[in-house]
């Protein structure tokens, strides 16, 4: 099989005797002799539990590709058929015993040991489950981490090897371990390739050397490696190889310089030790084209420079001095009115390198908080049960500081309750006073308070003067003040309080993120670092479009928190981009929403090891900067390169997922810059009929990025529709500073941020420097702006 560097083991069927199988998934992902995935695929039997009530029993099987888990349902609607399986690359976590808000309803009255919770990436709700005995749970809750682990770490080579036997596995309709030309076709469409009959019937006599209408275990391994042969890496590999059926040392180290990476021998010898599979050519120090293709696959030639997957930035600044990555009503599921209100979404969000976490609190019965949106139909989450939720997950994906933004709308002694539950559950990653070897009014650094939960809030005993900004006002109150917006308040008491008083227990808490209403720029600048101000999202586009160059200086010194607008009823996010040119540092989004504006609040975490802290540009963090925003004609931060971007081609390509099966996509890519004004930007390529499996477009586009500091690159592909609007099939966002040249893979994500596995773009990636900067003129259409297409190889 192409890229197995062993043949493959041999496996003991019914009877005992040992036999190779010619379409086996599990044998690539390496668990056949895996004891829990070995129960996982005999099945179980389990409840599915959704209320103490409502209790159905259950069949989970793993299914033989490895990665999918079939649930066995009597509903017959396609929604409920599409939930009937999950793949465990879907799964954000497991949760083990009752900590789920409905297994917690049956805490006492069920074995804990039996109980666990799927607990799904994106929007789709989670799996409470209950099992015959402590064992399976175990068996399951171990299998799915096991798979999980594995595929995670499978080469890009294995991951297509995994993908195309999983899909012979299902077209082998009659379970013979062989292939036959009717099963090939029904193959090809479920890859999402419309081959004609004439060329598809010659691709299968081509294998087929035994000429008896069947693919055997050679012959398939010989049709995957058709199947899978990459034309336009054979054409880079030729370009560079002097003698057209090696590259020498030599060779590899002229395309390594070209690449703009170590060109060193020591490099290239490294390389061909790696990802040469052929002996021979290996002890001579040669790559051949299937070790060329291996290392063209690779992690090592992803567009993202591997660099930036670690913590690679000055962690020593002041916490002013960076974006972090903050969700806003964190606790919510779905929409603002009618959505459920659950710890899990605080899961997802740290799990996800989020920094910052928004808690609405209101009081509950019996004396203990609520989480909710307010006046709503939103269901309500114990105050403590996030609490425990944010201790258990606040630094599994980053060791930098956590801010806990409270909308605190209870009353004195229910916020009292709130301080005893955050000291109690959070113990010493709790911050209750300022650090002694920092300037308690200036803010520290993310490294000086590694593994510290901040508290976010009110510090006033009695509540803040009037003013007529609404950023003295809880994000959740917005709506509500929106009617006598614009109608400046002239007496105090016209202006109804959310809280009469602070409770001092609460109080006490808040350090270095005291929240005050902003009301000038002259008076900010003034007011100590450890003061914030909230701002609404056309509060703060306001100021970045009439006063960028103050609201730079601004961010500066303090820290400013932006939200989404109340009328986003639907959980709808704002652009993120606009803020982040003004230096805002928490842009506060909707995370549970997937979208275009989430996509970019990835891209830019992407790096700085997805710390959720990213360093801002030196020309954002002086108290005198000149930098502007809206500045078109150069000043800091203006250093114009032109980038020019190639698409060649795209693999494994998914299916809409509202089309029917039998659809085949007509594939286009887009290529997005994401920026200050001035650099905002997007081309797109023609599409391409019938073809999601290998479809080539050698389409090159280019565009002149003014301040690439700030600067974000999209890739978004898309089906292509005559009569309505395109679907979505994966995108990939990174910062253009962790953009690397040369020919590159772009490993495409879901909307909801987890991988495409296998699918990609090959793309050829070339940035050089601008001597002067070109007007704006030739943008100001950009979704119209001219695309070089040809049919020309690499």
């Amino acid at each position: 099989m192409l890229g197995n560097r062993k043949k493959a083991a041999p496996v003991k069927n019914g009877a005992g005797t040992s036999e190779s199988k010619a379409i086996d998934p599990l044998r690539n992902l390496g668990v056949q002799e895996d004891e829990d995935v070995k129960q996982m695929l005999q099945g179980s039997s389990m409840v599915k539990v959704r209320s103490p009530r409502w209790q159905k029993r259950r069949t989970l099987k793993l299914l033989e590709d490895g990665v999918t888990v079939w649930c066995q349902s009597h509903k017959t609607s396609s929604r409920a058929k599409e939930q009937q399986s999950f793949s465990v690359m879907e799964v954000e976590c497991i949760r083990e015993g009752c900590q789920s808000e409905t297994l917690r309803q049956m805490a006492g009255s069920v074995p804990e040991g039996r109980c666990l919770t799927v607990v799904f990436k994106g929007s789709r709700k989670s799996l409470d489950l209950l099992c015959q005995s402590r064992e399976e749970a175990q068996h399951w809750v171990r299998g799915i981490r096991t798979l999980q682990g594995r595929v995670e770490n499978m080469t890009q080579k294995e991951k297509l090897d995994h993908w195309i036997h999983a899909y012979l596995s299902r077209a082998d309709q009659n379970h013979d371990d062989k292939m036959s030309y009717d099963e090939v076709r029904t193959l090809l469409q479920m890859i999402n390739i419309d081959l004609s009959d004439q060329y598809a019937r010659s691709l299968f006599q081509k294998c087929d050397q035994s000429a008896d209408g069947r693919l055997d275990h050679g012959e398939i391994e010989v049709f995957c490696r058709e199947l899978l042969r990459r034309p336009e890496l054979d054409a880079v590999f030729i370009r560079y190889s002097a003698n057209g059926c090696v590259l020498s040392t030599v060779d590899l180290r002229d395309f390594l310089k070209d690449q703009g990476e170590d060109a060193s021998l020591t490099h290239a010898q490294s390389l061909i030790l790696t990802y040469e599979l052929n002996e021979w050519a290996q002890k001579n120090q040669f790559m051949t084209p299937n070790g060329f293709t291996m290392y063209m696959l690779s992690k090592e030639n992803c567009v993202f420079n591997p660099e930036h997957a670690r913590v690679y930035q000055d962690m020593r600044r002041p916490l002013a001095h960076y974006f972090i990555s903050s969700s806003h009503n964190t606790y919510l599921t779905a929409d603002q009115l009618t959505g459920d209100s659950s710890t899990e979404p605080y899961i997802r969000a740290l799990n996800h390198g989020c920094r910052c976490v928004e808690l609405d609190c209101w009081d509950g019965d019996k004396g203990e908080p609520v989480i909710y949106h307010g006046h709503t139909l939103t269901s309500k989450v114990p105050f403590v049960e996030v609490i425990e939720t944010i201790n258990e997950y606040a630094f599994k994906a980053s060791p930098y500081p956590l801010i806990l933004s409270l909308e605190n709308h209870c009353s004195v002694e229910q916020q009292a309750v709130m301080a005893r539950h955050l000291r109690s559950i959070l113990g010493e990653k709790l911050l209750t006073k300022p650090l002694k070897e920092v300037d308690p009014h200036k803010l520290p650094s993310p490294e000086d308070l590694q593994l510290k939960i901040l508290v976010k809030g009110k510090k006033e005993r009695v509540v803040e003067e009037c003013s007529s900004s609404s950023s003295d006002l809880s994000s959740s109150d917005e709506e509500a003040s929106r009617c006598s917006e614009g109608k400046p308040r002239r007496k105090k008491e016209e202006k109804k309080p959310v809280v009469s008083k602070l409770s001092p227990e609460l109080s006490e808490l808040v350090v270095y993120t005291r929240s005050v209403p902003f009301k000038s720029f002259e008076q900010s600048a003034k007011s100590p670092a450890t003061d914030m101000s909230s701002f609404s999202e056309s509060e703060a586009l306001r100021h970045v479009k009439d006063s960028g160059m103050y609201f730079v200086r601004h961010n500066s010194h303090q820290l400013s928190r932006i939200y989404p607008s109340g009328q986003r009823l639907q959980s709808s996010n704002y652009n993120p981009q606009d803020m982040w040119n003004g230096g805002c540092q928490i842009v506060a989004l909707n995370f549970q929403t997937p979208g275009e504006q989430m996509d970019l609040n990835h891209g830019r975490f992407l790096q700085n090891g997805q710390c959720g802290y990213i360093l801002k540009p030196p020309f954002m963090c002086q108290p005198d900067i000149k930098f502007n925003p809206e500045n078109v004609g150069g000043g800091p931060g203006h250093q114009p390169v032109l980038l020019t971007v190639r698409i060649i081609s795209a693999q494994q390509l998914p299916k809409s997922e509202l089309d029917k099966p039998s659809s085949i996509v007509d594939p286009h890519v887009w290529v997005e810059i994401h920026g200050v004004p001035i650099d905002n930007n997007k081309k797109k390529t023609h599409h391409v009929d019938n073809n999601g499996f290998n479809p080539r477009w050698d389409c090159t586009f280019n565009f002149t990025v003014h301040v690439p500091d700030l600067a974000l690159v999209r890739f978004m592909v898309e089906d292509h529709d005559y009569t309505s609007s395109n679907d979505f099939l994966g995108q990939y966002t990174l910062p253009f500073t962790s953009l690397r040249s040369g020919y590159r893979h772009v490993r495409l994500l879901k909307q909801d941020g987890s991988r495409l596995s296998p699918s990609s773009i090959f793309i050829h990636v070339k940035i050089t420097p601008c001597q002067n900067s070109p007007s704006k003129s030739s943008a100001t259409s950009p979704a119209r702006s001219p695309a070089k297409c040809s049919a020309k190889k690499p």
